[in-house]
């Protein structure tokens, strides 16, 4: 034992470890609350004064717009992707960030649009609204202020939507895509807005609900969009949430879907709904390593900047509605930062070659674009060149 560890410094030195011990134990079972407490607005939302609302018309008020959003170009991808982002906004101010919150749309803009938008892009011009979302804090209680505050931030984005749908969508096919929160919002979108509506129905490859607990019996035959069971396959849904074997009963006793009225309400014994990113289908066979397209952190990179996939990253597969997932290998496929920084979604995307390759699949599957055929962009312009003069031969 070196010297200078003996007598009253090995004490002082083995009192230290022991403290940090403590207090490290203390943090891993509390630390939780003690970030929500932190974040807690401190005001109830019935009598909350919420940000101001966004004016989609300007272009300020999207986090993604095309350059010529209203006239797609020749070399635009055939179809419209429009994606609700997830949480960006911790907290403590607000139960509804201010749309344009600096650090929730550096966060938005650096870190979830490269990773969750990103993979959609080479399927459609991608639409993604800046929106009051609900804190960080709102997401790690069932107080009904929180639930209020979740409900509230549908408001926007319907009404992004339906600017999208007038101003932009046109006749164009689309994707529909919602992560984490957005996924919540993204389902409420579907069932008020899209299912009811048969011609915009038509014009719907797919909806994504990434990491988001939806309920399996919500998507069916009699209560279509049904779930997705097949790659080469238009018009159906894909859900997912991760989780380990420790959290996914939590899960299931936490999450909040949508009731009657708008409400949010528990899952109360219904099973969610899996689809495996890894195979695009609804079953609970696993799926190997080598089905794995490629993961990707694609945090800091510019928009439009495609980052190199990691193959073979994960296999998955379905149990009992929540995804199983293995863990990567790679180290830029880890979480990092604070706590805060560790309860929102990852800055890096586990399926995003699978994501890339199911979307394209499933606007071709909708224009009828045989299998591992490419979809060429549409003609959206014509030249004129005029009355060419013709001679008579003899």
């Amino acid at each position: 034992m070196p010297a200078w560890l003996t007598g009253r410094r090995l004490w002082i030195a083995l009192g230290a470890v022991a403290l940090c011990v403590v207090l490290g134990l203390g943090w891993m079972i509390y630390g939780v609350d003690v970030l929500r407490a932190s974040l807690d607005p401190r005001v109830p939302f019935q009598t909350y004064d919420p940000p101001g609302k966004p004016n989609y018309a300007e272009a300020r008020t999207w986090a993604l717009l095309p350059k010529a959003p209203d006239r797609p170009r020749i070399d635009d991808p055939v179809a419209d992707v429009f994606f609700i982002h997830p949480t960006t906004y911790d907290g403590g101010d607000h139960w509804n960030a201010p749309f344009r919150d600096s650090r929730a749309t550096r966060l938005t803009r650096e870190v979830m649009l490269p990773n969750y938008a990103g993979p959609f892009a080479k399927a459609g011009r991608v639409f993604a609204p800046h929106y009051r979302q609900a804190s960080l804090y709102a997401q790690l209680t069932q107080r009904e202020d929180a639930r209020e505050a979740r409900a509230f931030a549908y408001e926007d984005v319907r009404e992004a939507f339906r600017l999208w749908k007038a101003r932009y969508g046109g006749a164009r096919p689309f994707i529909l895509v919602g992560v984490e929160q957005g996924g919540l919002l993204a389902a409420r979108l579907l069932a008020e807005e899209i299912a009811p509506d048969a011609a915009l129905m038509k014009r719907m490859a797919a909806a994504y609900f990434i990491e988001t607990v939806v309920p399996a019996d919500a998507y069916g035959p009699t209560h279509p969009p049904a779930a997705c069971t097949a790659r080469h396959q238009a018009g159906c849904v894909l859900a997912w949430k991760s989780a380990g074997a420790v959290e996914r009963g939590r899960i299931k006793e936490r999450s909040l879907v949508w009731g009657p009225n708008g409400t949010l309400v528990g899952l109360a014994g219904r099973t969610p709904l899996c689809v495996n990113p890894l195979t695009g289908t609804a079953t609970e066979s696993p799926a190997l390593e080598r089905s794995n397209l490629g993961a990707a952190n694609a945090s800091g990179l510019a928009w439009g900047e495609r980052p190199p996939l990691i193959a073979r990253a994960v296999h998955a597969r379905c149990d009992d509605g929540i995804l199983k997932v293995s863990r990567p290998k790679s180290g830029a496929l880890r979480r990092s930062g604070g706590w805060a920084d560790r309860l929102r979604m990852p800055a890096y995307n586990l399926f995003y070659g699978d994501l890339e390759a199911d979307s394209q699949a499933r606007v071709a599957a909708l224009l009828g674009v045989p299998e591992g055929a490419a979809v060429a962009p549409p003609i959206t312009q014509s030249i004129s060149v005029g009355t060419v003069p013709t001679h008579k031969i003899d």
